[in-house]
Order: structure tokens, then C-alpha cells, then sequence
């Protein structure tokens, strides 16, 4: 008699609610880190990535805190995703609501140095601390942040190349932030370089595997 394969089954629910707990965990852990990690750059004061110097201009221009424009930018892109028919994730809108909160009590509780070599090594761990937060984030599987999501959905309904897009959107609001006053410089040449290397390395190690796990 031949013998059968027995149909895989679901993950019990502990194990299932176990795995939800580490990605939720996971993606608050990220959504923190990257507020952080944006407030250092900032303090740094060596020019923050494209979507900060945006940010920076804005509240130098507007007034508000730069946390607040990180929210308010994040809401309105956001708005974007109806005509794209994008659909937000839990992770979407923890994007929203935690980075600019993060990145204020950051701003508020760290002093930017004054020495240049200090300068330099705030960068740099705020740029690493980034990527972990990055890998960290995407790796929960919760949904990509309205930023993220934008770049997709523009890919999706054009058919243009990831990288024409996301280099259009960045070039757009980087020169948009220098015109209003954000903090344009070295770091923000370092971020561009460093950032998707540090990303892809973290997701390695960060992402979330999908069905049941493993036994041990």
C-alpha cells in the first residue's frame, strides 16, 4: 500500500500568538529605534537624510517641532495611498504615530556635541542604529511605512523601476527641504551610501520567518 503525506497543519494558537507577540514587539522596538536614530542624526548637525532635511525645513519655516512635521509629512503621505489603492498595515500607522514622538524626546534629552570628531561618531551610530531599526521594522512584516508604501504603490500603478522612483521622490523632498532651510551636508551623502547596505544586512537577521515554526 503506497503511503499517504499527511496535510501540514496550522501552528497551534499559542505558538501562533507567541509568533504575533514577537513581531509586534519587534515592530515597536523598530518604530522607537528609528525615531531615535533620526533625532541623533539631527543633533549631529552633518545634514540628516533627505526626509529630514524636508522635515527640518519645515519647522524652520513653519515653526512646530521637527517630530510633529515627521508626523504630520507621514499622515499626508499616508493620504496619498487611497488613489493608489494601497492598503496600511498595523506597522503603517505605528510608522505615523511613533517616529516623530520618538524623534522629539530624543531631541529634548540629547545635546549635540560640539567637536567634530564627536559630531562624526553620533552620525555614524545614529546612521547604524537606522538600519537596525529598518531591519527591524520591515523584518515584523506588519506593513511598510507610508513612505515605503508611496514609493511601491507609484511602482505599481507606473510601472517605472523601483529605483527611478525612490530616487525621485528622495531628490524631490531633499531639494524642497534645502529650499526651506533643512541642514543639507555630508551626512546626508553617508545616510544615501550606508543605509541600504546596514537595511539589507539587518533584514538577514531581523525578518520574521512566515508559517510554523521550526521545532526544536
Amino acid at each position: 500500500m503506497a503511503a499517504t503525506t499527511a496535510a501540514p497543519t496550522a501552528p497551534p494558537p499559542a505558538r501562533t500568538r507567541a509568533r504575533l507577540g514577537r513581531r509586534l514587539t519587534q515592530l515597536a522596538t523598530g518604530l522607537v529605534l528609528y525615531g531615535v536614530s533620526m533625532g541623533l542624526m539631527l543633533r549631529a548637525s552633518l545634514g540628516g537624510n533627505p526626509w529630514d532635511v524636508f522635515h527640518q525645513g519645515l519647522a524652520r519655516h513653519f515653526g512646530l517641532s521637527v517630530g510633529t512635521w515627521v508626523t504630520v509629512v507621514g499622515a499626508c503621505v499616508l493620504l496619498l495611498w487611497v488613489p493608489l489603492r494601497q492598503r496600511p498595515g498595523v506597522g503603517t500607522v505605528g510608522n505615523v504615530l511613533v517616529l516623530g514622538a520618538a524623534m522629539d524626546v530624543t531631541l529634548r534629552l540629547v545635546d549635540g556635541p560640539g567637536a567634530l570628531p564627536a559630531r562624526i561618531a553620533l552620525l555614524a551610530f545614529g546612521i547604524v542604529l537606522n538600519g537596525l531599526a529598518t531591519g527591524l521594522y520591515i523584518g515584523a512584516r506588519l506593513g511598510p511605512g507610508p513612505r515605503d508604501g508611496l514609493m511601491t504603490g507609484l511602482h505599481r500603478r507606473t510601472g517605472r523601476s523601483l529605483r527611478l522612483i525612490r530616487t525621485g521622490i528622495e531628490l524631490t523632498v531633499l531639494t524642497a527641504g534645502i529650499l526651506l532651510g533643512g541642514t543639507f551636508g555630508a551626512g546626508t551623502i553617508a545616510y544615501a551610501l550606508a543605509i541600504g547596505p546596514l537595511a539589507q544586512f539587518f533584514l538577514r537577521w531581523c525578518t520574521v520567518p512566515e508559517g510554523p515554526a521550526a521545532r526544536p
